[in-house]
């Protein structure tokens, strides 16, 4: 039996300096944009997307604050994982190549974060975070569908339709977006097996400014969400496997407006759920000591089309437009439940999560508020330090709202993951 050296590649100067703080990991406490995208990426490991190994790895390799040491430490992760994936398939191991082409997509999604939205590689790798994203979709039992939700003016909205595994003629439909930075691929692996355990199918998609629709036909955000979102019931009813009495909406981070913006237009939704509540973007960016140099703000010039980043007239103009995202005056229209999932440490501002459930409660509206505390976990912006207490919860509540009784579930029309 024979041993030979192997290896340890780390990046230059690096020192083991992360700590574990209210919010989560912090792997570079000093760098907290790229911490928290870190504890995103490691967050998915509980639900298969990623490996806590593999991303303690990268983590040494990374050199923090150098955007191309974080873009090709990600991006030769995620091709580790796509060609250990083909390899598998190549061999009929069907479940071990779905595994790792889960975790290339996200580990492809987490590479694209910090380059620049003209950067041709963004394209290049939404074709891998897609491309593997569709591999793992195949393979599902019921296959997960690619759909073009119809949109305005012939363009169309990119979206993932899951069907729930059970032996129903309808089923029950959550519509799932993100906000700022997270898409339909990143929702593939966070939400499903959760809705799915409930008897819940999904809609997973890319509103105006958000993942394909952002990068390919460069829609941007548009406030008034009730269109993009009407277009999505719209779809949804028009499909037979569909229960077109019972679809429900769910928003994560800046989606934590888009939903309740949407649903107070939109009332064929029968609930809706905000996943960090944005009660005005204007209000929480101002109160949180942003600094107009970090990633969000560039990103958010970019998903909102407001040109002259780095400007002080460009700042000014992004601004005006996080002031048009305001719910006051506006979310006393919602007519279905409503629950503001919330972590006590969000970033985005835990004051105005209490000020928007007020709000709600003060116009006698069916309104839930979940707290996610430090001692529990999930008191990051989103539940991203242990996303998968906020899908249990916020799940059983979308199910209750929805009429599904959990004890009584019908047969397994074919197991969802082989």
């Amino acid at each position: 039996m024979s041993s030979s050296a192997v290896e340890i590649r780390m990046a230059p100067g690096y020192k083991p300096v992360g700590e574990y703080r209210p919010v989560g990991w912090m792997q570079w406490p000093d760098n907290p944009d790229y911490s928290f995208q870190f504890m995103r990426v490691l967050g998915a490991a509980q639900e298969g997307a990623s490996t806590v190994s593999e991303c303690f790895q990268v983590g040494t390799r990374i050199i923090p604050g150098d955007d191309e040491s974080w873009y090709g430490e990600w991006t030769a992760m995620g091709h580790r994982n796509k060609k250990r994936a083909e390899e598998a398939l190549a061999q009929n191991y069907v479940q071990t190549a779905r595994d790792n082409w889960l975790r290339a997509a996200n580990y492809f999604r987490s590479a694209e974060f910090f380059l620049h939205h003209d950067d041709p590689r963004r394209l290049e790798l939404l074709d891998l975070i897609e491309g593997c994203s569709f591999e793992y979709l195949r393979r599902m039992e019921p296959a997960g569908e690619v759909i073009k939700v119809p949109y305005e003016d012939g363009a169309h909205l990119d979206a993932y339709f899951l069907r729930a595994p059970y032996a129903l003629d309808r089923h029950p439909v959550v519509i799932c977006f993100g906000g700022l930075d997270e898409f339909k691929d990143e929702l593939l692996h966070e939400i499903t097996r959760h809705a799915f355990a409930r008897g819940l199918s999904l809609l997973l998609v890319d509103l105006p400014g958000q993942g394909a629709t952002l990068r390919r036909q460069k829609l941007t955000v548009r406030v008034d969400t009730e269109v993009p979102v009407g277009a999505c019931v719209d779809y949804l009813q028009s499909r037979p496997d569909v229960d077109p009495d019972r679809i429900a909406l769910y928003g994560a981070s800046l989606g934590g407006f888009y939903a309740p913006r949407a649903a107070s237009f939109e009332h064929r939704l029968k609930a809706v759920v905000s996943d960090g509540a944005i009660w005005n973007l204007q209000r929480s960016v101002q109160s949180s000591n942003y600094d107009p140099t970090r990633i969000a703000v560039r990103h958010a010039h970019w998903v909102f089309g407001v040109p002259g980043y780095g400007t002080e007239e460009g700042l000014a103009a992004l601004m005006k437009k996080f002031g048009e995202l305001s719910l006051e005056g506006i979310q006393q229209q919602i007519r279905c439940p409503y629950l503001i999932a919330e972590g006590e440490c969000d970033f985005a501002g835990f004051e105005f999560a209490v000020e928007s459930y007020e709000y709600s409660k003060a116009h006698g509206q069916d309104v839930t508020f979940k707290v996610f505390t430090a001692e529990e976990t999930g008191a990051a912006h989103c539940q991203i330090d242990n996303p998968t207490l906020g899908m249990e919860y916020i799940c059983d509540w979308l199910a209750d709202k929805l009429g599904v009784d959990q004890t009584a579930l019908p047969a397994l029309l074919l197991k969802p993951f082989r």
